[in-house]
């Protein structure tokens, strides 16, 4: 688990600065098809940033990877897709993560020991790395 975390962590970093990101920049806009275009523009992005290293995730790695973006947002994956792509997209996803034995709805609850397991190995990580005073300040920190 502690590799799934390591790897998966600083993608949900990125994904909740993205969407918070996203979000001031929807807020702005009035009209739909202007906050349609800052979607689709971000994901446009987004993929080609990302595709490649997200795709060669295992499943297990996917599943922690999630559970990190509903820690890092406060929203499940599945509630993220349906604002941004839509309720029937979301749903496509859903079913696709029920047969690899995943759920884009599950929640991050530190009753669960599962989740109890990735918070510490996130408190690692952010002790050791992201909020180290001896690290090399030039380092992008999101």
């Amino acid at each position: 688990m502690r590799n799934a975390v390591y790897v998966c962590y600083p993608y949900a970093r990125l994904a909740g600065h993205t969407i918070n990101q996203i979000n001031k920049e929807i807020a702005t806009k009035d009209r739909k098809r202007d906050r349609k275009a800052i979607i689709k523009s971000k994901e446009k992005e987004l993929k080609k940033q990302f595709a490649d290293p997200l795709t060669n995730l295992s499943v297990y790695q996917g599943k922690v990877l999630m559970k990190l973006i509903n820690r890092q947002t406060g929203n499940n994956c599945y509630d993220i897709l349906k604002e941004y792509k839509g309720g029937l997209n979301a749903r496509l996803y859903q079913t696709v993560a029920f047969f690899y034995g995943g759920s884009l709805k599950q929640d991050y609850n530190l009753k669960e020991s599962f989740d109890r397991d990735i918070e510490n190995f996130v408190q690692e990580i952010d002790a050791t790395w992201y909020n180290n005073p001896y690290r090399n300040p030039t380092a992008i920190q999101r």
